[in-house]
């Protein structure tokens, strides 16, 4: 063999040498992931499971949608506690391990594509919570969540422009929700009532779907005024039964005593429940 043809034998074997290496570490680099993989799916990591699946984390079960609107143009002033409301029950919820989706000064396309977030969240073992601050109108026996771009002079622009409470309630139904809990600190002064021919005042009765409960600030057709402090009372005494970990009906209708108490019956909340089980609310 002469000297070039062994300088060529070299090359062919360290370019082989390299070749195999590479192969070597990929196949090395994908048992890894496929072990990742595997530990992941057993639970060794959800923040990792969420970003390979799409989906919420494994175990998750309990979302929240908060809606916290203040800023309303046709209003004699901003209304400061419901986006107060909004943050201080995102904070006290997510301690209590809910998925939470917080929307502030929402406007009608804003709620739309948080209710759409939320469906997508939404699985047969899901308890799933709403809560809207801000101004809420009834029109032909169904209640409004009003978003803060809504342009509203009679009766019929509720319905163009708000956001239906039932139809909520109706896409977590559809989505096959565990159990549905809605609460609405929304019965004040209707801003839009001096512009409508017929009476409006408060929210409308609400007739809970199977396995759901709804607790609103005010009885039906009831206006609530807001409290000094920084969170409505609502929201306080609502936090204060959370803390105590509580079921959802119990949690709701001990908030309601208390209110309806320190008020001297002046603020009677509602509580309206079809739950055929009370559910756990806290950690």
């Amino acid at each position: 063999m002469n000297l070039r043809q062994l300088q060529i034998s070299r090359r062919t074997i360290a370019v082989c040498v390299a070749v195999a290496g590479t192969v070597s570490l990929a196949i090395g680099a994908h048992a890894a992931l496929n072990k990742r993989t595997l530990d992941v799916v057993k639970g060794g990591d959800k923040a990792v499971t969420s970003e390979l699946t799409g989906s919420i984390p494994t175990g998750t079960s309990r979302l929240a949608l908060i809606i916290g609107n203040g800023h309303y143009p046709d209003a004699a002033a901003p209304l400061a506690q419901p986006i107060n409301d909004a943050r201080t029950l995102s904070s006290a919820l997510r301690r209590e391990g809910f998925d939470v989706d917080v929307v502030e000064d929402a406007t009608k396309d804003d709620m739309f594509r948080a209710v759409e977030r939320m469906k997508a969240k939404i699985r047969p073992d899901t308890v799933v919570m709403l809560f809207f601050g801000g101004y809420g109108v009834q029109v032909g026996r169904e209640s409004y969540m009003i978003p803060v771009d809504a342009t509203i002079w009679k009766e019929a622009d509720v319905k163009r422009t708000g956001v239906s409470v039932e139809s909520v309630l109706d896409a977590m139904k559809e989505r096959g929700a565990k159990a549905k809990l809605v609460v609405l600190d929304a019965s004040r002064r209707n801003p839009y009532e001096r512009r409508f021919r017929a009476f409006s005042h408060g929210l409308a009765p609400i007739s809970p779907p199977e396995n759901t409960i709804v607790l609103s600030s005010a009885t039906p057709g009831k206006v609530a005024d807001d409290s000094k402090g920084t969170n409505s009372v609502l929201v306080s005494e609502l936090i204060n039964n959370l803390n105590a970990q509580a079921g959802a009906e119990t949690a709701f209708n001990k908030t309601r005593v208390a209110i309806s108490r320190a008020s001297e019956g002046e603020q009677v909340p509602s509580v309206s429940s079809s739950l055929l089980e009370d559910i756990k609310l806290g950690g």
